[in-house]
């Protein structure tokens, strides 16, 4: 899906230009390379932002990998919050990547397309539901309340509560540098609608 083919379709975007692997020092190469391996070859989406502050990406990259690749929240679980997190900040680049991931780790068309239009889900699994409720209430109140907070700790306990909210902080980190930089989707293609 991310070759060195898909960072030339990029559309010029108004705020930055697409980041150019070929003018990129040594070092920010051996980053650039590090970022792109587990992404398919390119660097796109906050990161291509990221890189023109490399101390940044580095983290970020960092960060993001602790979770995405190290983290013990179910690979289901974790993509429907991410999406969840995208549908909320309408962050077309976040989406774009994470529904075909959710997909292949067995989130429901009728999820994602329901999440993509603002609807609540018809789950089929009391977890999904828990974390698409806890991941709304957190984002749309800032905060969640005591009876989402004791069934998420009695559903996984304390330690992945963490980082099911580390994962959202993560995420929105990321949805506002795609928004604010408007980080292109490939083929200028724009796979959520303007509000849910």
């Amino acid at each position: 899906m991310y070759a060195w083919s898909w960072w030339r379709t990029l559309r010029d975007v108004s705020r930055l230009p697409p980041l150019d692997p070929s003018g990129l020092t040594p070092d920010q190469k051996k980053l650039y390379d590090e970022i792109a391996g587990p992404r398919g070859g390119a660097v796109g989406g906050p990161f291509a932002v990221w890189m023109r502050r490399p101390e940044i990406a580095a983290r970020a990259n960092e960060f993001g990998n602790a979770l995405r690749l190290d983290g013990k929240l179910d690979k289901r679980l974790f993509e429907l919050a991410v999406l969840v997190i995208a549908r909320h900040w309408s962050a077309q680049y976040e989406w774009f990547v994470h529904e075909e991931a959710a997909r292949k780790v067995g989130v429901d068309d009728a999820v994602i397309e329901a999440i993509r239009h603002g609807r609540t889900p018809p789950f089929a699994g009391g977890d999904d539901r828990l974390v698409y409720e806890f991941v709304k209430e957190l984002c749309e109140t800032r905060t969640v309340g005591e009876k989402t907070y004791e069934r998420a700790t009695a559903a996984f306990g304390t330690e992945l509560v963490i980082e099911l909210v580390t994962v959202i902080g993560f995420y929105t980190i990321a949805a506002m540098v795609i928004n604010v930089f408007d980080a292109p989707v490939p083929n200028g293609a724009r796979p959520l609608p303007v509000s849910p």
